[in-house]
């Protein structure tokens, strides 16, 4: 099934102050116009506008019957769906806070959370959150109710929760004027609390102002040319900014559609189902993606893949005339037949074919993957921002390609580096400081507005910006050299067999490497070579598999400098895993953390001399 895009109508553009308030704008603009898919039991719901509409402002008098009053925070503990939106709206519509925690998040975590941001209420999605915030009600005495999503489960708890139902219930019989509402909402009132993935320590809470959603919402619609027919589908958490920025901040700017999947397990099929126009991609997808291109040329004939690699040489070629500024009448005939012999089908395949607006941002990406995919038809945008400044970067959409740079500033930011190449930022979309942390909020702006953003970056001739890495990230070798990690990371994942790579090296006298391999792609290969493997520790312990990513290490050795080039490395015997502290809710490695667990094998690595 393929769901239909919705047709071209007259635009219309919301410009309320506020997210509730543009919700309440294409309400009464274009009230039967669908809003929301959400995918229930394998088919897709819809809501229109009015509908939206009146489900927040059922909530939200809902809310306001528990008590929830201006600044005060709610938190929502699930996944995706119409009632994550709902909540979060109705929240900020009450002139409240609404606070996104993942439902990745421990116990421990979460009670961090509720603790700190001192929440009134907490929305859970199912049984498997609501008994992470039972375990720790007794530590967050703020905490006055909890209300459940799907209650399945809980039949039998001595917890006092609250149905989602039940709660809507409740609003719909509760006079409230919600209009009222949402236009005592000032623009620099806090609107959401955005908590960081903490990679150095606790998270800490980043307040948004209504401001400071809808500025950024403005700039983002212009730089990519967002319109009201897109199709955009939600998948990676709402916590995180990037998404929430495609899935509430665009449509409630555009009034496009956006689709539900089924859960972040389902994405590529719920890619060809909704085939959107805007798709906003993490690396670990886009990787994801060309490795299971990759994986399934390899169980293919020898015809399949002659052609595709041609087809894939030749679409190497166009790019690199184009990265050259060079665009030739004959490339246009190349690509179009490139399209319709080969790769329209492959983009097809994956769910891209409508796709005008490839995103990728949250982390840093090889280069070589963006020009995988810029060779079969799908030019990726790199976008740059971070929680505390919003999404402040975006490549125009235009003909120009410039592999590994986020673009020129937008307009409303000011751009610079430090002395020290640092990234700083200046614009109004810069928080409001960080929740209990004053100290905190003053380093990370000075006295003049500007942002340190914590990146080490370099800005060319033509004004665009590309980032080198993380400022405290960065090796220092023991002879005194400065290396990015992430680039020498990322060389590395440029194999289909190196799902994690952990650069090494600081106050070394060479760069080593702990490698988590692919265990879908290694496997995969092993079978193919009859090496049998019972499990993850079974797999990354045989020889065969060590020779296997030692070539692949060589290969990348030969796209790094001298002195980046990977001398030695050990295999995880384990996948890293948030549970075992070793990544962020958002799946980032937390550096520090994993060389502290791995300290041993990382000893024994340097013990035994590296590979000249």
């Amino acid at each position: 099934m393929k769901i239909a895009m919705s047709p071209h109508t007259a635009p219309f553009r919301a410009s309320a102050v506020s997210l509730p308030g543009r919700l309440l704008q294409l309400a009464g603009g274009m009230p039967t116009e669908p809003a929301i898919r959400n995918k229930e039991l394998g088919i897709y719901v819809e809501s229109t506008w009015r509908q939206y509409a009146d489900q927040v402002a059922q909530c939200a008098a809902a809310l306001a019957a528990l008590g929830v009053r201006r600044t005060e925070v709610v938190a929502i503990l699930a996944d995706n769906g119409i009632e994550w939106v709902v909540a979060d709206l109705a929240t900020q519509g009450l002139g409240a806070v609404a606070c996104g925690i993942y439902p990745t998040n421990s116990a421990e975590e979460v009670a961090y959370i509720l603790e700190h941001s001192r929440a009134k209420v907490v929305v859970v999605g199912d049984q498997e959150q609501a008994d992470k915030v039972i375990e720790v009600r007794a530590r967050v005495p703020h905490l006055e109710h909890v209300v459940i999503v799907d209650p399945r489960g809980t039949r039998n708890y001595s917890e006092d929760l609250i149905h989602w139902s039940d709660l809507m219930a409740q609003g719909h019989g509760t006079p409230i004027d919600f209009a009222a509402s949402v236009r005592g909402v000032a623009a620099d009132d806090p609107a959401v609390l955005i908590y960081t993935s903490g990679t150095t320590g606790n998270p800490k809470g980043a307040i948004l102002s209504h401001a400071n959603l809808s500025v950024g919402a403005d700039r983002l619609v212009d730089g990519l040319g967002a319109r009201r027919e897109d199709n955009i589908l939600s998948y990676l958490p709402l916590c995180h900014l990037a998404e929430k920025v495609f899935t509430e901040l665009l449509p409630l700017t555009v009034g496009n559609c956006v689709h539900f999947g089924e859960s972040i397990d389902t994405v590529q099929s719920d890619l060809v189902e909704v085939a959107p126009t805007v798709f906003l991609g993490v690396p670990r997808i886009w990787e994801k993606m060309q490795a299971r291109v990759d994986m399934g040329l390899r169980r293919s004939t020898r015809l399949k893949n002659w052609v595709h690699a041609k087809a894939l040489a030749q679409g190497y070629r166009i790019l690199a005339r184009h990265e050259e500024r060079r665009y030739l009448l004959r490339d246009r005939i190349q690509r179009f037949f490139l399209d319709v012999f080969v790769h329209r089908a492959l983009r097809k395949r994956l769910g891209l074919e409508r796709v005008r607006a490839a995103i990728c941002g949250g982390a840093s990406v090889s280069p070589e993957v963006l020009r995988w995919f810029y060779a079969i038809g799908i030019s990726i945008r790199e976008i740059y921002g971070l929680t505390e400044a919003g999404v402040t970067h975006v490549v125009p959409l235009d003909a120009r390609v410039r592999i590994g740079e986020v673009g020129p500033e937008m307009t409303g930011v000011e751009c610079r580096l430090g002395d020290d190449g640092e990234v700083m930022l200046r614009s109004q979309t810069t928080f409001l400081g960080y929740l209990h942390d004053d100290a905190a909020t003053a380093a990370m702006v000075d006295d003049q507005g500007w942002l340190g953003s914590g990146d080490i970056g370099h800005i060319d001739e033509h004004g665009w910006l590309s980032i080198v890495g993380r400022k405290k990230q960065i090796i220092i070798t023991s002879g005194g050299k400065n290396l990015s990690p992430e680039a020498i990371e990322n060389a590395l994942k440029d194999s289909p067999y190196i799902a994690e790579a952990v650069a090494l090296g600081d106050n070394r006298n060479y760069v080593a490497a702990l490698i988590q391999v692919d265990w879908d792609a290694t496997s995969d290969w092993a079978a193919s070579q009859k090496i049998a493997a019972t499990s993850f520790a079974d797999l990354a312990g045989k020889t065969e598999v060590r020779t296997l990513i030692q070539r692949e290490i060589d290969a990348a050795n030969q796209r790094l400098a001298r002195v980046e080039q990977v001398r030695g490395f050990a295999l995880l015997t384990k996948q890293l895993h948030q549970d075992d502290g070793e990544l962020t809710p958002t799946q980032k490695v937390k550096r520090r953390a994993v060389m502290e667990i791995y300290h041993e094998q990382i000893d024994a690595i340097y013990a035994k001399g590296g590979r000249r």
